[in-house]
């Protein structure tokens, strides 16, 4: 490991430029001529759209146009699609209403968009929006799944009887069944999953510019994969050609998978940029947030798990019933069946599992992936099952654990995920050793002579990351591939250039990807540029959610080193005749072994561009590019231990220690690596704890600002206390696994756990807020 090669907690390149406030966001960027947009939104929560008047708004100064959903509509401008095939358990394909980008007719969740005003300022755009004159025919609402389902509901789709958008089963139920018919002990549990808002620093935003002379059109947008923006726009939506659409994704403030998909707004901007033939520019604000950011989580489940007389699991029964809102998102389909279920093994020996999962829909926002995707709503529904499993029959939670962990790898679970490596024992030693779990017992006498209840609880989670092999997620129902490229540029100077699909609103990745340039070669990271965000730049790529960035995106850019290394040997090799197995890299020179020959990496640059003296045969030239495909997902796993107090008298819930064991792999930048963690721990206890989007009777959002809506601040959290157990990933040549969802992962059903231990009541749904526990304590 050099200074700032793999291994070094290295200074994050960007953050220079974050910190003085020269990042460039998308709406920083100011094009000549550009227009303002703002939507008019529903504000039932369904209704039929009766009329739309603008003539009062037209005759503002300023307003340049009020276009409506049927002009859309009329313009044969594509619905919006989700990406993911899902069969229900009788064989027929999910249930998929139609999603105009404007309601042309029916709203079905405030906020929705019936028609955009064009100005020549925000505010002009602003103003006028309230001078449209929409009639609505209000109807009944759904706005949760339990009204949804009740016979006699209101319908959404006419496509989705009874609002089901499918029945899906995985395992295998007789073995299920059969598992239970000869169990010792069965464990029960009732779970919510409660539905969460995003809440990116930086809300959405479109710029959208249309070249009349070119029939060309640009996107400058906040996405977190811009390539497969232009993909479904141009392939789907009928928005352009591929061909004549270019997207930017500049600087992007947060995303947390909120910003994956295609939005509405995006699409509109583009076509009503041709329409008055000039720039679109839209910015969310905060509460647009909350009513139109896809939300996440939102899962009621019933789940059983079977012990024999020796507390070994012999298997677990789920049913899940998972709220999509109003519409199906871009990969809402996947979240509660491929990225949920196939987790519901976890870190444990189950040998039969059986899982049915019923998509249903509300009037309320769509949902689709949140941080972690799935992998968060498994392992809270496992881990509390253990925890309760443990008090039922009066072991050691720890223990209990222990006794399940799968330990022989690679490990082929029930529900389609193959593990290739894990050391779970070693994450469960370290999180109690790091919290001194067996002095627990006598902190917990020592703080109810002071009146306070102190608990502590265990999460032990794995997630699969990657989110790959394409050939695996094509069969099970994807609409893309997921692999990744690069392509890497020595220049003839030796700087060096890194083109990558993947693309970074926060993670590092000028850093890290930087840093495995630096490792191989012995370069400076100030003498590599990652570039990214741009599909007129980068060929093609998929983008950043799943913790792919390394295993996925960085492999690529190896595999694309591996070719510049090897050409560059042959070059160094000739200029210094020598032989090419004789030549090593480092400190970005070449050199001959065994002797002080040696060449320095700008030089081979410059013989690669000038030519004059290169092998016979050689193309001049030092750039190559490389596509990966993983062979299997990546398989991060940790233990979390929360130790607090709650206030009997207040329901008020303090921290006393919270410790992350987690094995990722080989780590990149351990400082990076602790930052994705914190952030992920604050999301997973600020669920526990405080956040849940909540809708009234009528569907109305009661929880649409930050004046209701808890996000956690500074002093809500602990301060964590973060170590790393490793087994390297043998799927990637790296080693990684992924580390940006795991505190999001596992915290949740910790601090659940521990406050249900404190208070001596199991029966506790997130948020735990002072109000609701406090009740649980008086039940």
């Amino acid at each position: 490991m050099g200074v700032e090669g793999i291994g070094a907690s290295v200074v994050r390149k960007e953050d220079k430029r974050f910190i003085t406030g020269k990042g460039r966001y998308v709406d920083d960027i100011k094009l000549r001529g550009m227009t303002f947009a703002h939507f008019v939104r529903s504000p039932h929560a369904h209704a039929k759209v009766k009329s739309i008047d603008s003539s009062a708004a037209m005759k503002l100064p300023g307003v340049i146009a009020v276009l409506t959903g049927k002009e859309l509509v009329h313009d044969k401008v594509g619905n919006l699609i989700c990406g993911w095939a899902i069969t229900s358990k009788d064989g027929t394909p999910m249930k998929m209403g139609a999603w105009p980008a404007m309601a042309p007719e029916t709203v079905r969740f405030v906020g929705q968009a019936v028609a955009v005003v064009i100005a020549d300022s925000k505010n002009l755009a602003k103003d006028a929006a309230e001078a449209v004159v929409v009639e609505y025919e209000e109807l009944p609402s759904v706005p949760d799944i339990g009204a949804a389902i009740k016979p006699g509901a209101p319908q959404l789709h006419p496509e989705a009887p009874g609002n089901v958008i499918y029945d899906w089963v995985l395992g295998d139920e007789a073995a299920t069944n059969a598992a239970f018919s000869k169990a010792a002990n069965v464990v029960s549990l009732d779970l919510v999953n409660n539905r969460l808002v995003p809440n990116a620093m930086e809300p959405r935003a479109a710029i959208a510019d249309y070249d009349t002379a070119e029939e060309h059109f640009t996107l400058y947008t906040t996405s977190q994969n811009p390539h497969v923006a232009r993909l479904v726009l141009s392939a789907f939506y009928n928005i352009a050609p591929e061909h004549k659409l270019r997207v930017i994704a500049p600087d992007v403030g947060g995303g947390f998978g909120s910003k994956i998909y295609i939005y509405p707004e995006e699409m509109v901007a583009l076509w009503a940029s041709k329409k008055v033939g000039r720039p679109v520019k839209w910015t969310g604000d905060r509460t647009e947030a909350f009513l139109t950011d896809h939300h996440g989580r939102d899962h009621i489940s019933k789940a059983e798990m079977a012990f024999d007389k020796d507390n070994r699991i012999l298997g677990l029964r789920v049913k899940t019933h998972a709220n999509f809102g109003a519409y199906m998102s871009l990969f809402s389909s996947a979240v509660p069946t491929y990225l949920y279920a196939t987790l519901l093994s976890g870190q444990y020996v189950i040998p039969a599992i059986y899982a049915e999962v019923i998509g249903v829909y509300t009037n309320t926002t769509p949902v689709d992936a949140y941080r972690g995707a799935g992998r968060p709503e498994a392992s809270y529904l496992l881990e509390r099952m253990m925890e309760t499993a443990a008090r039922q029959l009066k072991v050691d939670p720890t223990e209990l654990r222990r006794k399940n962990f799968i330990t022989a790898f690679p490990y082929q679970t029930p529900v389609i995920m193959a593990y290739d490596i894990g050391d779970f024992g070693a994450s469960l030693d370290a999180a109690m050793k790091a919290i001194d779990y067996a002095g627990f017992p006598a902190r917990k006498a020592k703080a109810r002579s002071e009146g306070k209840l102190r608990g502590i609880g265990v999460s032990c989670y794995i997630e699969a990351c990657g989110i790959a092999p394409s050939k695996a997620v094509g069969s099970l129902g994807a609409g893309v591939g997921l692999w990744e490229s690069a392509e890497v540029r020595v220049n003839p100077v030796g700087t060096i250039e890194i083109l990558t699909g993947s693309h970074s609103h926060g993670q590092g990745h000028e850093t890290t990807f930087a840093q495995l340039i630096s490792e191989r070669l012995g370069v400076p990271i100030n003498q590599v540029q990652i570039i990214h965000g741009d599909t007129d730049k980068v060929q093609f790529g998929m983008g950043t959610y799943g913790s792919r960035s390394l295993a996925v995106g960085g492999t690529a850019i190896i595999k694309a080193m591996e070719k510049i290394e090897a050409k560059a040997k042959k070059i160094a090799a000739h200029a210094l005749e020598a032989s090419e197995s004789d030549i090593v890299i480092a400190n970005g020179e070449f050199k001959v072994t065994g002797t002080d020959k040696s060449i320095a990496l700008p030089m081979v640059a410059l013989a690669a561009y000038t030519a004059h003296n290169l092998p016979d045969g050689m193309e001049p030239g030092l750039k190559e590019t490389a596509f990966y495909d993983p062979t299997n997902f990546t398989f991060p796993a940790g233990a979390y231990i929360c130790e607090l107090e709650v206030d009997p008298a207040t329901g008020k819930t303090s921290f006393v220690n919270f410790v992350a064991a987690d094995d990722f792999g080989r780590l990149i930048n351990p400082m990076i690596v602790e930052g994705q963690v914190h952030g992920g721990l604050a999301q997973g206890i600020g669920q526990a704890l405080l956040e849940g989007a909540v809708y009234d009777s009528n569907g109305q959002p009661v929880t649409a600002s930050f004046m209701d809506y808890t996000m956690p601040r500074a002093d809500d959290l602990p301060s964590f206390k973060l170590s790393h157990t490793t087994t390297l990933c043998p799927g990637n040549p790296l080693g990684v696994k992924g580390c940006g969802e795991a505190g999001a992962i596992g915290a949740s059903a910790a601090v659940i756990n521990a406050i249900t231990d404190a208070i001596g009541n199991n029966k506790l749904d997130m948020p735990a807020t002072p109000d609701r526990v406090w009740h649980t304590i008086r039940r």
